[in-house]
């Protein structure tokens, strides 16, 4: 029986007739071609868009592209399809690991890509000299790390954040926190994870930190989830759900009142709808007390998908004549690996993949960089020998104990389910095609854990090249920086003015003249040497 269900699953799409050989040389030349004609930009990026796949690893990239391919574009078989992320030109891998750690979490990884430091496990937006929890050394702006948004406002530039989770959740905190403990996102957090012992009116808590502090007040558009954060225990929201502040802060009303008739805050996808971008210079969207449903929820939830928080985020901050930049999350890719639905978080990689075309599509390439990477990897492996235009979440074969195995399996994880003393569980008759599907994973965990390989990076827009190869993921914001002249980036000739796009990629961007943001040394003898590496050679042709 189990044979015969494994040969039905693994049958060849219906229909469907391989490629003739003739047609992948084809196929080669008309790729080799198009490479050949790929320029280099390396003009000043008046734009930064950057989206986050949370946990998008590689075999997530790859399953999104063969269910978009079978159950959105219809394509013969599916493995042919094409995801909107693999028309970029420039691609590169990001190393992940923490200070402390050799897999990273999304609050680590958060200060490494946004940045531009490697931290500590746990932490957000400080450096390794500060341990998860040490809020003493949180509160010493020494430790601190500016982000790329940061930079961005100082620079005089328009900012946003979009994420499916909390806004207060790791990823996107990163763009304007400073804290010990990620867990801290309300001053609830702080006194419920450490007992009582750490003061929440002494050590400010993320949510406070977003409405209350630099750069987190000047942010132009914020839509998430976690409107909980922000609301005091003695409030109940729209949908009837209690805030969970101690201090009686109404975090939201603050924010509102706060930006008077330029700002708007709005709670459901209706709301986002009727938003007319060019009447509005600040947006609050807290669409759920806790994370943004997946998208089998959204509808029920009436939640707004990624791809249209992204649509207006950017018409929003497209008003900005000297540019803006945004932060895109995918944040429950993660969820639905954590809770090994293997599916659930394909779906979420899918829907990540209409916001990056979203985004692509309303900026020019000329002069907006686009970086699309990962914060880390998950337990999750792709492996089998399933026929092509199988399923993905069908049979891929049998055991040496003869039964049935997925194409997709977790090494540890929620879902666990005993077997006998001769044999593995039987998953045979499980619902496997269910989106709440749990995986059997090989080590049962409550929570599956990130993976710690190397993560991709996507790229294109001006100096998108300079992603290419294998970098340290604290690497990926010196570049945004470098291409778009804030912060660090400031230093370099051409900051002022727009020159040509397309010129040489060869050609220096150096000047040591104008003063960092971020206090440096602008005559950084690293610097001077590695310019001069690069320079000296066409001297001497």
């Amino acid at each position: 029986m189990h044979q015969a269900a494994y040969k039905e699953s693994v049958s060849r799409a219906e229909g469907a007739t391989p490629e003739t050989p003739e047609s992948w040389v084809t196929s080669a030349q008309e790729d080799l071609a198009s490479k050949l004609r790929t320029q280099t930009k390396v003009g000043v990026a008046k734009n930064v868009i950057m989206f986050l796949g949370d946990g998008w690893g590689v075999p997530s990239i790859t399953l999104a592209r063969i269910l978009k391919g079978q159950e959105v574009d219809h394509v013969p078989f599916g493995e042919e399809g094409q995801l909107h992320v693999d028309t970029f030109p420039f691609t590169g891998m990001s190393r992940t690991f923490c200070v402390d750690a050799q897999v990273a979490d999304s609050a680590c990884s958060a200060t490494a890509y946004l940045g531009g430091v490697k931290a500590n496990t746990g932490t957000i937006g400080v450096t390794s000299n500060v341990n998860r929890m040490n809020c003493t050394a949180q509160n010493d702006k020494t430790n601190h790390v500016s982000s790329i948004l940061a930079w961005a406002q100082a620079a005089g530039k328009s900012t946003g954040i979009v994420t499916t989770t909390r806004i207060t959740h790791a990823s996107p905190s990163g763009t304007y926190a400073h804290i010990a403990n990620r867990d801290w996102e309300s001053d609830f957090d702080i006194t419920d994870t450490t007992n009582g012992e750490v003061d929440p009116e002494t050590c400010d808590d993320i949510a406070e930190q977003l409405i209350l502090s630099d750069p987190g007040k000047n942010i132009n558009v914020i839509m998430g989830g976690g409107r909980r954060k922000f609301l005091p225990d003695t409030v109940t929201d729209t949908e009837n759900y209690p805030g969970q502040r101690k201090d009686g802060k109404n975090l939201k009303d603050m924010w509102i009142e706060s930006k008077g008739e330029a700002g708007k805050y709005i709670e459901n996808k209706a709301q986002l709808a009727e938003i007319d971008a060019n009447n509005v210079d600040y947006l609050l969207g807290l669409f759920s007390h806790t994370d943004i449903g997946y998208l089998d929820e959204q509808e029920a939830n009436q939640d707004p998908s990624l791809e249209a928080m992204t649509e207006k985020a950017i018409q929003i901050l497209s008003k900005n004549e000297k540019g803006f930049f945004l932060f895109v999350e995918g944040g429950r890719i993660d969820h639905g690996h954590h809770g090994n639905q293997a599916l659930r978080a394909i779906w979420e990689a899918v829907e990540f993949d209409k916001a990056i075309k979203k985004g692509d599509d309303l900026t020019d390439d000329d002069d907006t960089l686009i970086v699309v990477t990962a914060d880390h990897s998950h337990a999750f492996s792709f492996a089998g020998y399933a026929n092509r235009g199988s399923k993905i979440t069908k049979f891929a074969g049998t055991g040496s104990d003869e039964l049935p195995y997925t194409s997709l399996s977790y090494a540890n994880g929620p879902g666990a389910k005993n077997g006998t003393a001769e044999h593995r569980y039987d998953i045979s008759t499980d619902p496997i095609e269910e989106v709440t599907y749990e995986q059997v994973p090989l080590v049962p965990l409550d929570s599956e854990t990130h993976g710690g390989e190397d993560v991709m990076i996507f790229a294109k827009g001006p100096f998108a090249h300079l992603l290419t190869g294998v970098h340290l993921q604290s690497y990926i914001p010196h570049v945004m920086a470098y291409a778009s002249c804030v912060g660090s980036g400031a230093v370099y000739d051409g900051c002022n003015t727009i020159p040509s796009s397309t010129v040489s990629s060869t050609q220096s961007n150096t000047d040591t003249t104008t003063p960092d943001p971020n206090g440096a040394n602008n005559n950084n003898p690293v610097m001077i040497l590695l310019m001069t590496i690069i320079i000296l050679p066409f001297f001497y042709r």
